[in-house]
Order: C-alpha cells, then sequence, then structure tokens
C-alpha cells in the first residue's frame, strides 16, 4: 500500500499524516489522540499544549505497554495501527507548519 497524506486535527491543530495506513483509521486514531488530550487537559488544569503532550504520551505509552504485557496480547495488539498511531503522537509533538514557518 502507498502512504497518503491525512489531514487531521489534534488539540485544535491541524496536522497533516503521511502513513500507509487506512484513512478512516488514521481518522479513529486522530479523535483518540485528541480525546486523550482534552481529558489531560481537564484532569490536570495544565494549559501549555507541549505539557499536555508529554503527560497523554505518557498516559497512551501506559497502554501501549500494558497491553503488550497481557496475557492477550498477541490477540489484540496490531503491529500496523500501533505503528500509525505512534506516527499520529510523533506528528503531534512536531509544530505545525504555520508556527514554525515552514512551507508543507
Amino acid at each position: 500500500m502507498s502512504k497518503q497524506t491525512v489531514s487531521v486535527t489534534i488539540a485544535g491543530q491541524e496536522y497533516r499524516v503521511r502513513s500507509d495506513a487506512d484513512e478512516a483509521w488514521l481518522r479513529q486514531v486522530a479523535r483518540y489522540v485528541d480525546e486523550a488530550m482534552e481529558t489531560i487537559r481537564r484532569r490536570t488544569g495544565t494549559i501549555d499544549s507541549l505539557d499536555v503532550a508529554v503527560l497523554t504520551c505518557l498516559n497512551l505509552a501506559r497502554e501501549i505497554l500494558s497491553l503488550r504485557t497481557s496475557p492477550n496480547a498477541g490477540a489484540s495488539l496490531d503491529p500496523g495501527r500501533v505503528k500509525a498511531l505512534l506516527e499520529l503522537v510523533e506528528g503531534a509533538l512536531d509544530p505545525p507548519a504555520e508556527a514554525t514557518g515552514a512551507n508543507p
């Protein structure tokens, strides 16, 4: 499957994610990350977006590691989906192109 670029919005910022994952799956992953970030923001009262992103990454990493060490890890962990999630999280940690002055 060839890579495609999908635009998603996380924490009010638009990101362009390049992946070979299914577009609908990428959008679902983006919604999951966006909801996780909003939950962290509400629970902690943190305003700084980098702090929220790092705390969210820690929580998502905890979820991934818990799945990997669970007895049914092989049945529930799809490497392609984990890769798509990691690409999306990495993209969320990079500042949007508008903020850096870079051209897309």
